[in-house]
């Protein structure tokens, strides 16, 4: 479980080049600025969204890692021990998102009920939905092979190929 930890975080520092060269390009091409009120909002986050996916659908389907798992030595199969398809990659990807949308759905729903001010972070909602947000991390540990949430529904599995 460590070793997946500390892919995890070495992937979390990657993702800062995959997302600022996309970002970037976004906002200088359109001249956007992130502001609530901006018509440009969702249509961003939806590319970003596409774009992070895009690079971990690539990686998978190359060589079945991204370059923190070939240091770490992971290896993602599907059940039948191939590289997952171009469909079960992008599966597997959204299926990642679950934990995170679960915390922030639980923590606006904590907000609202306690009635905190939404414009202000609350300690209490964020303690009540963090373990939603790592509900796919968390599910691991209950997991019979130990494998995390997205893996199972997608029908894919992380080995350590150590």
């Amino acid at each position: 479980m460590a070793r997946r930890f500390a892919s995890m975080l070495y992937e979390g520092i990657l993702l800062f080049g995959v997302v600022f060269i996309p970002a970037y390009l976004f906002s200088a091409l359109l001249r956007f600025k992130d502001t609530p009120d901006s018509p440009l909002r969702h249509v961003f986050q939806v590319y970003m969204f596409a774009a992070i996916g895009l690079y971990f659908v690539v990686c998978w389907r190359r060589t079945g890692q991204t370059l923190p798992m070939k240091t770490w030595k992971f290896r993602l199969f599907t059940a039948a021990s191939g590289k997952p398809s171009m469909a079960r990659a992008w599966l597997r990807y959204s299926l990642s998102w679950i934990g995170p949308i679960l915390g922030v759905l639980v923590y606006k729903l904590v907000v609202e009920l306690t009635g905190a001010n939404p414009a202000h972070f609350s300690s209490i909602a964020f303690w009540v939905a963090l373990p939603w947000l790592l509900a796919n991390w968390l599910w691991a540990w209950v997991d019979r092979d130990k494998q995390f949430l997205h893996d199972r529904l997608a029908g894919t599995r992380l080995l350590s190929i150590a």
